[in-house]
This record gives C-alpha cells, structure tokens and sequence, in this order.
C-alpha cells in the first residue's frame, strides 16, 4: 500500500489541498482563470476569482472540448471534456532544498485539436524528484480556442483572437504570482513543450505580454505550417461558420453552438483542407494583433523575439507515427504531389532530390516528417540563434521493440525519456529485449541536461551552442554526440520554400 497524506498550501485565490506521494506533493486541476463558459465564450480569460474554504485538488477536471476517441487516460477510462477546462497542476519534491528551485511548465502538443495535461505520461515526478518545481497546463482547443474567429466578431457578440496563447499568457502569470508558495522560483522558468506545443513556445518568444514571464524554452519537435495572417484565419473562419450552418449571424450561433457541434464543424474543415488549403492549417496562432503583432519566425530573425536560451530539435523518423495512428501529414507520393501542386517546378525537383529513393515509402515518410517538423526547427534555430544561446538536437534513440514495431524514433517517442517513462512498468515493456540500460542511459541524459539547461540557461559544456558557421546538434541515442550539420542537404533543399497559397474563395 503507498503512503500517501494531505498537503494544504495559500496561494493567490484561496487554499487548496493536493497529496503526497511517492516523494512527490501534487496538486491537480488548479484554476488559473474563470470558467470561459457563457458570455466569456471566445473571449480573453479573466484570472480566477478567489474561493471560500479549502479547494480539492487531487483529481484532474475536464480537458477542452474534443474527438472523445483523443481522451482516454486509462484502460477503458476517458477524461471528462468541458469548456470549463482553464486549469494547471503543480508537482514538487517533499522535501525540497533551501533555496528557490527552478520551474519547468510543460505545454501540452496533439495538433492545437487535442490532448490533456492529464495524460498519465506528463506526470512529471521524475523532474520533480531531480529537484524542480512542475507545472502542466490546459489550454482551450480547436474552434473554442486555437482558431481566430475574431473576424466574426460583432458588438453583440464579441470574440477575441489567439485565446490560447492569452490562457497561456494568464497561466504563466500565475506561475509568477503563486510558484514561490510551492518552492519554485518566478524568476527562473522554463517554458517546454511538444509537437503543437513546442509550436506555442515558439510562438509565445514573439508574444509581447509573455515577457519576463520564462527565462529559458524548449521546444521538442516543433509543427510547421500552424501561423496564418489575418487574411488567411478570416478565410477559415467563413469557412467554418459554413459548415456550422450559421446563417447570417455567425457570432450568435458559434454562442450558441454545443461543444460537440463546434469539434464536428472544425474536423469537417480540416479534412476538406487536406485537398484544398488556403495557406496554412485551419488552426494554431494568427499574427497581426496586440496578442502576436509579427510571425514568431519573422521576429527572431529580426531580434524581436524574447531573447532567451532556447533548445530546439526534431527525432529522427518523425513521420512514422502519423503513417500507422494519425493520417495528417504528406506521407504518401499522391499528397506530396498535391503538396507541392503550386510550388515552381525546380524548388519542387530540389526538394525531391534530397530524398533518394522517392516515392519509396521511406523517403516519402522522411520527406513529409521534414515538411512538418524539420522545417520548423531549421528556421527557428537559424532565426533565433542570431539574437540569443540557441543549443540544437536530434533525438535517434528507440529500443528495439519500437524498431520492429515499425516506428524506430518517431514523433513524441523523446517524451518517454524527458518524463522517465522508461522507469515505470509500461516503459519496461518497451525495454524487455534487452534496452533497459540504454533506455534508463538515454532518459537519465536528457533530463540532467533539461534541467541544467532550467537552472542555468546551458545544457551541459559538451554541446555547443548552434551557430550558422558550424551548426553542431546533439544527437541522443546509444552512442550520444555533437555532429555538425548532419542533415545539411536536406536543410538546404527545403530553404526558400513556403506553403502559403492564394486563398481560394
């Protein structure tokens, strides 16, 4: 039986009760805003209001609103969806040191559409127990949250633009005002995040009102093709108030509009964009706002981003798990070929090039795992290395059973390193043709390394930090080390390209 006790702390808006266990305090489901329910629809979220008594925080409470299928937490079990979602959790060691610890907030990835900070993997104790206070967040998804509707705003009916980074700017700054109660220090955090989730951290590097909220980012695997002008989210948001059959009031009928009806319209609009899109994907930041007045790329290559140290990186077979669990990339020749239907045909032939033994499926996948995710950490690690300590990697190790499961390093499989999942009994599963030493080698690595990089702004003296010149990337695997530009024909093949089309009305 694990002994597990009470834990009671003050924080800005009242007290609330978490739980100790295995040498970790949790604190679960914490509001950081009101309810964005009702009239708060589509609109900035507000900090939370205080509370009478003793809040529970011992369990999660709901994710935002999506597929039902993306939601399950255990065997046969789903988390409870609802808009009232706007919540983050704090894990921190029981016995903490004298002094201030460093703060890692995870943000969690699944495309802007889905996801939890409730998934068992996030759990974050074993980075906690090395001695750093965690936080996870929810954020609002999908049409409620990560799509700019605002062009559909009237004085009835107003709606705000980017709402999840404004969660994310709010929760961090509950970080800065309630982290010290839990041992952590608000002057040194550290934003990490996968997938769509690394794509917000990038992002928030560009968002005015995140400034001096974090101190250091990392983003693990970030998504290209996810920022859209203006123009281009008012495009998608006719579209979309369509597909919703909203007449000709469309803000009063995305108020009305059930949760459930919002997510149908919005995976409607995504399969039709798979064959027609207008630029970019339906969701994810849109720039020209207060919120995020320039594209993230733009302001880092310009020195206009928020210039601290940031680790960015991409695993080596990326495209492998969007092949057998999630059909949303460019991973067959008949998609590459739609992909690049308006590209000039010499970028087209460049890029082909660089991918022998296209249209093997092999190539095929390495070409649309570069297209959405190599890119991204390409341009961002050239944009922002000119401004501030930018240290780049490649993550290549995968035990044994994912090699003969078909998907070797792919995309998130970095995830069961940095949170120990290599330790627990799934993890071991994964291990049992003899990785175990590895995996706990590999794992151990990548998290000293995290939270060096938490606490100093360095990841370690032995990984240089990426400069155009010689371009040095960590690469994690059995055998770690630096190499300098291993992907440069690739990287060179893709610079110049861009996805962005003319709307097609």
């Amino acid at each position: 039986m694990m002994h597990e006790h009470r834990v009671r702390v003050q924080i800005s808006t009242g007290t609330i009760e978490g739980f100790t266990r295995d040498g970790v305090h949790r604190w679960r489901a914490i509001p950081y805003a009101k309810p964005p329910v009702g009239p708060l629809r589509l609109r900035a979220p507000e900090p939370a209001d205080p509370w009478p008594g003793v809040r529970h925080c011992h369990g999660f409470g709901n994710c935002a609103p999506q597929e039902r299928k993306y939601t399950l937490i255990g065997l046969g079990k789903y988390q409870p969806m609802g808009e009232d979602c706007l919540t983050l959790n704090v894990v921190a060691p029981e016995h903490p040191p004298d002094s201030p610890m460093p703060v890692l907030v995870f943000i969690h990835g699944g495309g802007y559409l889905l996801g939890s900070s409730a998934t068992p993997i996030y759990d974050g104790a074993a980075l906690a127990r090395r001695g750093c206070v965690y936080v996870s967040v929810n954020y609002r998804l999908g049409a409620l949250g990560c799509m700019d509707l605002s062009s559909l705003s009237t004085r009835r009916h107003p709606i705000d633009s980017n709402l999840f980074l404004r969660d994310l700017v709010l929760a961090l700054q509950w970080v800065r005002d309630n982290i010290s109660v839990f041992g952590g220090d608000p002057g040194n955090v550290t934003i990490f995040g996968e997938s769509a989730g690394a794509h917000a951290v990038a992002t928030l590097m560009a968002v005015p009102a995140a400034k001096g909220l974090f101190s250091q980012a990392i983003s693990q695997s970030p998504a290209s093709g996810m920022v859209r002008s203006a123009d281009v989210a008012a495009e998608f948001a006719r579209r979309f108030a369509d597909l919703l059959g909203a007449g000709r009031d469309p803000a009063a009928a995305l108020m009305a509009a059930s949760p459930a009806d919002l997510v149908r319209a919005l995976d409607e609009l995504i399969s039709r964009g798979m064959t027609d899109m207008p630029g970019a994907f339906a969701v994810g930041p849109s720039y020209g706002d207060d919120c995020l007045p320039r594209h993230p790329v733009e302001a880092m290559r310009d020195g206009r981003a928020h210039d601290v140290p940031l680790i960015v990186g991409t695993n080596a077979e990326e495209g492998r798990l969007f092949r057998r669990f999630l059909p949303l990339l460019p991973i067959s020749e008949p998609m590459i070929e739609a992909l690049f239907g308006d590209t000039d045909a010499e970028v087209r032939d460049r890029i082909i090039a660089a991918y022998p033994g296209y249209p093997d499926a092999d190539a095929c996948i390495r070409l649309g795992g570069d297209f959405a995710f190599g890119t991204a950490a390409w341009e961002i690690s050239e944009a922002h290395s000119r401004h501030a300590p930018t240290y780049v990697y490649r993550y290549d190790y995968a035990p044994r059973m994912l090699h003969w499961s078909g998907i070797g390093a792919t995309h998130a499989t970095e995830l069961l390193a940095v949170f120990g999942t290599y330790r627990t009994r799934p993890g071991r599963l994964l291990t049992l043709a003899g990785d175990w030493v590895s995996a706990q080698r590999v794992s151990s690595d990548l998290q000293r390394r995290w939270l060096a990089f938490g606490r100093t702004g360095v990841p370690g003296d032995d990984w240089p930090a990426y400069t155009a010149e010689h371009r040095p990337v960590r690469v994690f695997d059995r055998n770690p080390r630096v190499e300098y530009d291993p992907d440069a024909h690739r990287r060179q093949a893709w610079q110049g390209f861009t996805l962005t089309r003319p709307d097609r009305n």
